[in-house]
């Protein structure tokens, strides 16, 4: 069985991302490991940090399970997501405890540096999970570097408001109804949101997200990724490949893997 492991900051980022591709890719037949890097201690206006970490780590592995996956938690908080020895060893070892064929991670590119460290980390730990003399709690990984891949930047568009293109897109239309129950899932964040961010109804914003990159390649709802094709990584696009029913393109309503 193949193996995909959503890589992310905080709990409810998958959600909002790319639960729609993760469940496409259960449906083929994948296995699915969610983890977030931080416990989200800090995603309420109000509380004691262990007690907000508890409720969202409990949140998390409820979303997962609703995609039919598991869940892990990498050992870090908020605000303590950081490009350091301490938290690429706890990162790779949570690459190297599920041994994934494809990983999906923030882009690069973001609103927030703990998506933007977590994207740095996810990067270099799934390069140093085949790395035989990096020690870790698990053993390195036999079958190489996994394919990895950027999700969506949060509202399309990077911290100077430019807008943060996908290479590729996969149609989530029939899957949208999996993402919406899963992030449904983060109760505790309706409230956060609306103090913070000024955001009430975070169903319909993550509902409006799809929409626009659906609109930027032919489709009703679609969530965009873009590969690291960076030497030493997998250049073969295996996620296109496994989903190219659902494969769409910018400006084209379906792309050249959906004949293969």
């Amino acid at each position: 069985m193949p193996k995909v492991l959503a890589a992310f900051a905080h709990p409810d980022d998958i959600e909002f991302l790319c639960a729609g591709t993760l469940a496409l890719l259960v449906q083929a037949g994948w296995e699915l490991r969610c983890s977030t890097l931080s416990g989200g201690d800090l995603g309420s206006p109000s509380g004691t940090r262990e007690a907000i970490r508890n409720r969202r780590l409990k949140e998390a592995a409820t979303a997962a399970e609703s995609l039919g996956g598991s869940y892990a938690w990498a050992g870090l908080d908020d605000f303590g997501i950081v490009y350091d020895r301490d938290c690429l060893r706890k990162v790779t070892d949570v690459v190297r405890g599920f041994a994934p064929d494809i990983v999906i991670t923030h882009s690069p590119d973001c609103y927030m540096l703990d998506h933007e460290e977590t994207s740095r980390l996810v990067r270099m730990a799934c390069f140093a999970a085949a790395v035989p003399l990096y020690e870790t709690g698990n053993p390195p990984m036999s079958t190489g570097v996994p394919a990895l891949y950027y999700s969506d930047a949060i509202e399309g568009k990077d911290k100077y408001g430019r807008p943060v293109m996908a290479d590729f897109y996969i149609d989530i239309a029939s899957t949208l109804e999996a993402r919406t129950k899963a992030l449904a899932c983060h109760e505790s964040q309706r409230e956060w949101l609306r103090s913070h961010h000024g955001i009430d109804d975070y169903l319909l914003g993550s509902k409006k997200m799809a929409q626009m990159h659906g609109e930027r390649c032919g489709a009703i709802y679609a969530e965009g990724f873009r590969q690291n094709l960076g030497h030493g990584y997998r250049q073969e696009n295996i996620l296109g490949k496994a989903l190219h029913r659902h494969l769409r393109f910018r400006g084209k309503p379906k792309g050249p893997l959906e004949k293969t």
